[in-house]
């Protein structure tokens, strides 16, 4: 037996009322999905436990079956993972956004989605101006991008920039846990404050202000932490082999740290116009050549960010029609069997336009498994699934057959 993973990143939502009080699941076009949900057996995932706010770093790794209170250090060292780069010991990883400020407030988390070039120039200036051998900034996909702090105390409150659009960033600046930790607080504000003089009037700047864009015009460092210690899925499910499939740094990290081999496909940009075809069809590749696959999809959770209800239909549309019906049109005529689970990470509401802690539907096909009635795939219809509601590893238990005592 194979096993894919289908994640759709932000997926579930609440009812909205330009949907005529639907979730954008429930409002999409799912033939695929909603075959899936008829052939397999549904249920809910509480992927996020208690104490713990509901990031994807958090969720995936819960998806994944991981104890987070034991393993999970922080987005940047997962990051770091990605994107080859060590973490040392002394040192602290961080995520660090590019965000767009503007009367003095977080406009957003993602400075309009820069691109990955504009940003690289952006991130590649400020390491020149405020970096040295202590502090290191590494250029990412897009916005995202990582904080190397050499002595860094991970014992800082650092706010999601996602979290808190339309906020005062001085509102939301790192604020220190314990004595202890007060001078990476002051190293980290004094970041931020310094990356907004240098960057406001940087030339790249200029020219997206001329264009209408907004501007990337200040670090906004968060999500702190060490390297992090992980068994390997192959080692806890006794799997042979594994590919992660992700546009985004956090997930490939994940990944590497899981024992999973990143695939990147062309085109893949973490948002609605990413490369859907590319992505199903890495995914049937691997396949072939593994045990396991992880496909992660990040272009609903954008769009939940950005409060576009009618945006965050058309991913999933885009993710039923364009992956899970033709990957699943081709996995049917395999001879070996592959198990496949759809679900979300976290709820990522359009009224909030940030993640929620809410459980996610979750639907597993093993072919030759007798169904459980549902019909539809969504939030609601999950909900009579004959999994019930499920919490953390339980998922990959399920997923992977593997029975108590």
């Amino acid at each position: 037996m194979k096993y894919l993973i289908i994640l759709g990143d932000g997926m579930a939502d609440r009812p909205i009322d330009a949907l005529g009080g639907r979730t954008p699941l429930q409002a999409a076009d799912t033939p695929g999905l909603d075959r899936l949900a008829s052939e397999g057996r549904c249920g809910m995932l509480h992927t996020v436990p208690p104490g713990f706010a509901p990031g994807s770093e958090i969720a995936n790794l819960s998806v994944l079956g991981y104890d987070v209170a034991r393993v999970f250090e922080g987005r940047g060292s997962l990051e770091a993972a990605s994107m080859g780069i060590d973490i040392e010991p002394g040192e602290m990883a961080m995520r660090c956004n590019l965000v767009c400020i503007e009367d003095g407030k977080i406009k957003n988390h993602s400075a309009g989605h820069i691109g990955t070039e504009e940003a690289a120039t952006l991130i590649r200036f400020l390491q020149r101006e405020l970096g040295d051998e202590g502090l290191l900034l590494y250029p990412g996909v897009s916005y995202r991008h990582l904080l190397k702090l050499r002595g860094g105390d991970k014992r800082v409150r650092c706010t999601p920039p996602h979290d808190v659009p339309g906020t005062p960033f001085l509102d939301v600046l790192v604020q220190a846990e314990c004595e202890e930790a007060v001078p990476t607080a002051r190293r980290l504000n004094r970041l931020i404050l310094q990356s907004q003089e240098l960057l406001d009037n940087h030339p790249v700047n200029l020219r997206r202000a001329a264009a209408g864009l907004d501007k990337a015009n200040s670090l906004w460092p968060w999500s702190p932490g060490y390297r992090p210690q992980m068994d390997t899925l192959l080692q806890r499910y006794g799997l042979c082999s594994g590919a992660v499939i992700s546009a985004v740094d956090l997930i490939r990290g994940i990944g590497v740290y899981a024992g999973l081999r990143p695939i990147l496909v062309p085109g893949a940009t973490g948002l609605y116009d990413t490369n859907y075809e590319g992505k199903a069809q890495a995914a049937l590749d691997a396949l072939r050549e593994n045990d396991f696959v992880y496909l992660h999809i990040e272009a609903s959770d954008e769009a939940g960010h950005e409060g576009d209800p009618h945006l965050k239909v058309r991913t999933i549309e885009y993710l039923d029609h364009r992956v899970v019906q033709p990957v699943m049109d081709e996995l049917r005529t395999w001879a070996e069997p592959v198990t496949v689970a759809v679900l979300p990470d976290h709820p990522t509401p359009c009224a909030l336009r940030t993640h929620t802690a809410e459980a996610v539907p979750f639907v597993i096909y093993r072919p030759g498994a007798e169904p459980d009635g549902v019909q539809v795939y969504d939030e609601q219809a999950a909900q009579a699934g004959s999994y019930g509601e499920l919490y953390g590893e339980e998922f990959m238990k399920e997923l992977m057959n593997i029975t108590e005592g």
